[in-house]
């Protein structure tokens, strides 16, 4: 059995950030104090929506394995940075807080985003926006995850960039190159910067596959451990890459990497072995 809760975060600029926990209950009959490891989901959707199809079927996935799970309905357009950071922010800060209530192990949260929630994930993460959570009254160290897991991740704000996700994230600034490099998320990774997990399909045509190729180079100079995979097949947002979660229902079966949320779990139990 598990429990389910919802609770709204609200924005610095008026808007709201939906935030559902899947909490895993503990049983006297096998482990009665057992605390898990546990996913925050950041589904996609270039800042301008959150997708469906990388939000509850995700928690399901690490739900099913054995961790907790929750998913973060970040403020996208018109809201601007750091509005969903900063709501990020307060979901990790929330599930640290109630981690003895929750049956969490605050020091094993990883946070998983995708695509545009990726870069979200990232912005978290790493050091990328340590001055902004700070400047917001917020201790960067205490709400930052122990574990970072990206699918198709948006990166960088350089040539390779999805325009679209910096151009809603920015609003007025899309075009600032100061604001532009300030959240290009591979000139912030440093030895802050928590193991990674990453995928990604070759023929992205959205998210250029190289966004995680400058990732995996950057995390190797900082030191960083890093696992990747790369897919030959399949385009963008596949989320499960199944039919459950393709777009209409039919637009996203990939067999050839539904075996990624496999990988991740296995990931998450090397990662946050005790």
């Amino acid at each position: 059995m598990y429990e389910i809760f919802r609770i709204e975060i609200s924005g610095i600029d008026g808007s709201a950030a939906k935030f559902v926990g899947y909490c895993l209950d503990n049983s006297e009959e096998i482990v009665p104090d057992r605390v898990r490891p546990s996913v925050l989901v950041i589904p996609g959707g270039g800042y301008e929506m959150t997708s469906d199809r990388e939000a509850e079927p995700i928690a399901m996935q690490f739900l099913a394995a054995g961790f907790n799970a929750f998913v973060l309905r970040y403020s996208v357009k018109p809201s601007v940075f750091p509005v969903a950071l900063l709501e990020a922010a307060d979901a990790m800060k929330m599930i640290r807080e109630h981690a003895a209530e929750w049956h969490v192990d605050p020091e094993a949260i990883a946070v998983i985003g995708f695509s545009a929630g990726g870069h979200l994930a990232a912005n978290l993460a790493t050091s990328a926006s340590d001055d902004v959570l700070a400047a917001h009254g917020y201790d960067p160290d205490a709400v930052r995850p122990n574990g970072l897991m990206l699918a198709y991740p948006v990166i960088t704000s350089g040539p390779l960039a999805h325009r679209g996700s910096f151009d809603s994230l920015l609003g007025e600034r899309r075009n600032d190159p100061e604001a532009l490099e300030s959240v290009s998320i591979e000139r912030h990774i440093d030895t802050k910067t928590p193991s990674v997990f990453v995928w990604h399909t070759v023929p992205d045509e959205t998210v250029p596959y190289e966004n995680t190729l400058m990732l995996i180079d950057a995390c190797k100079k900082a030191g960083v451990s890093v696992e990747a995979h790369l897919f030959p097949q399949g385009g963008h947002g596949l989320s499960l890459g199944t039919a459950e979660t393709a777009w209409q229902g039919v637009d996203g079966i990939e067999p050839s990497m539904q075996i990624w949320t496999q990988l991740a779990v296995a990931w998450m139990r090397r990662t946050f072995a005790r």
